[in-house]
């Protein structure tokens, strides 16, 4: 459907904001690439298909390159879950098929099942603090959450940790209801070089596609993290 011809009013006011307003703010703005990714990243945490479909060439245009989207893609199975994952996952092969570009991409992974749990942790540490060298003990769930999350994906190559932990806050904050988790993330960036004012402007650059009151409880977020970080 043509929303210019069927909303013409709604997509001049969307437009504009989005497109214009949000990009050119003064202090809210960040390079295309990393504004985009970001922009895919919340997509797939608040599982706007339709949208992410519309704006993956344009993110591939702008200097985002195949093995970022297909690693945010992948990294996201343990925010979203497989059966939200999956959709973006095939939409993704489609649209870069499309494009002519020859899958399965080069392989980023450097862990093996022997070493993940122990190559997971050391994320963690690096990540979050010295703390979480135990915190895999806690629980089944703790030690699939470093072998798993952290050693499976965090560890692999074709993103740089910082920006994996700023697609994880991306994920987070657009599917909302985990609060408790992004502020431990929004940490977990500030650590890694992310910082405030960096997180605040990837939640301006992503406020059109997850809402106000996503946005307004991801700075929230980040203003608490930052205040038990000093």
């Amino acid at each position: 459907m043509n929303f210019y011809e069927t909303d013409p009013e709604f997509m001049e006011r969307f437009e504009h904001f989005a497109f214009q307003e949000v990009v050119m703010e003064e202090g809210c703005n960040l390079p295309d690439d990393i504004r985009f990714l970001a922009i895919l990243a919340v997509l797939v945490g608040c599982q706007g298909e339709d949208a992410y479909r519309e704006m993956l060439p344009v993110a591939l245009d702008h200097g985002v390159s195949p093995t970022s989207v297909k690693e945010m893609i992948y990294q996201s199975v343990d925010y979203v879950g497989m059966g939200r994952m999956w959709p973006f996952l095939s939409l993704t092969n489609e649209i870069l098929k499309e494009r002519g570009v020859v899958l399965p991409l080069e392989g980023q992974c450097t862990t093996t099942m022997e070493n993940r749990l122990e190559k997971g942790i050391e994320a963690q540490a690096v990540i979050f603090g010295e703390h979480m060298r135990e915190a895999w003990k806690a629980g089944h769930i703790n030690k699939w959450l470093a072998a798993n999350c952290f050693g499976d994906y965090y560890t692999r190559t074709g993103l740089t940790l910082a920006q994996r932990e700023m697609i994880t806050f991306c994920f987070l904050a657009a599917q909302g209801g985990a609060e408790p988790q992004l502020t431990s993330h929004a940490k977990g960036n500030i650590n890694l070089g992310n910082d405030k004012d960096f997180l605040i402007r990837v939640v301006s650059q992503c406020l059109p596609y997850i809402g106000y009151p996503r946005s307004l409880n991801a700075i929230a977020c980040i203003n608490k993290a930052a205040e038990e970080n000093s």
